[in-house]
C-alpha cells in the first residue's frame, strides 16, 4: 500500500474542502491496474458526495463536535477527517483493506486521530451519535443494504446525514434536504467536472 500511494497518488487539497488533504490518484486506470482488484480505488479520490458532506461538517461544526461519529464506507477518510476536525470521537469504516489502509495515513496526513475499522457493519445496530455516509446510493445492492442501516440508526436517534451527487438509487422520497453544493468532480470519474450534489437527512 506504501508502494502505491508513493507511485500513483500525490497529496492534494480536496477541491470543496481545501483545509483537508488526501493522497489522490494520478491515473485512475494505471491505479486501478496496480491495485490487481476488480473494484475500482474509491479510496484514491474525494468523491462528490463525501466532498459536500465534509463541507457541510466543517461549516456546521455543532453536528459533530464531542459526538460519537461513524464515517460509514469511509472511502479516503475525508468524512472522518472533517468531522475529527470539528473535535469529534470518530470511527471510520470500510469493507475494503485498501479503503482503511489509505484513511489511516489520510488521517495522519492530516494530524487527526480517528479509530480505523475494516469490515462490514450493515447488519448490525449502530450505537453511535451521528452516522455520515458519503455517495453510498451508487447501485441497487449497496442501497438496498445502506438503507435499512441509516433508518435504524435514525430511529434509535442518531443524526444521519448522506452526501448524494444525484444517484439514480437514492429513495429521495425518504430523505430531507439539508444543503446544496456545486462539487468540483473528476471528468475521468463522473464525465464531467462538476455534480450538483445535496447533504440529506432522514425523514
Amino acid at each position: 500500500m506504501d508502494d502505491l500511494l508513493a507511485r500513483d497518488t500525490t497529496l492534494r487539497p480536496v477541491p470543496l474542502v481545501p483545509e483537508i488533504a488526501l493522497h489522490t490518484a494520478d491515473d485512475v486506470i494505471s491505479l486501478w491496474e496496480h491495485t490487481g482488484t476488480t473494484d475500482p480505488p474509491f479510496w484514491a479520490f474525494p468523491w462528490a458526495g463525501g466532498q459536500a458532506l465534509a463541507r457541510h461538517v466543517l461549516d456546521h461544526p455543532a453536528t459533530t463536535a464531542g459526538r460519537r461519529v461513524l464515517d460509514l464506507a469511509c472511502g479516503s477518510g475525508l468524512v472522518a477527517i472533517a468531522a475529527a476536525r470539528t473535535g469529534a470521537h470518530v470511527t471510520a469504516n470500510d469493507v475494503d483493506p485498501l479503503a482503511t489502509t489509505a484513511t489511516t495515513r489520510n488521517a495522519a496526513a492530516n494530524a487527526v486521530d480517528l479509530t480505523v475499522l475494516t469490515g462490514d457493519l450493515l447488519d448490525t445496530d449502530p450505537d453511535t451519535d451521528v452516522v455520515l455516509a458519503g455517495d453510498v446510493f451508487y447501485d441497487r445492492d449497496m442501497a438496498a443494504r445502506v438503507l435499512p442501516f441509516l433508518l435504524r440508526a435514525h430511529t434509535r436517534g442518531a443524526t444521519v446525514l448522506v452526501g448524494d451527487p444525484q444517484r439514480a438509487h437514492l429513495p429521495r422520497d425518504r430523505f430531507t434536504e439539508v444543503a446544496v453544493f456545486q462539487v468540483p468532480v473528476s471528468r475521468d470519474l463522473e464525465g464531467r467536472d462538476v455534480r450538483t450534489t445535496t447533504v440529506w437527512r432522514p425523514r
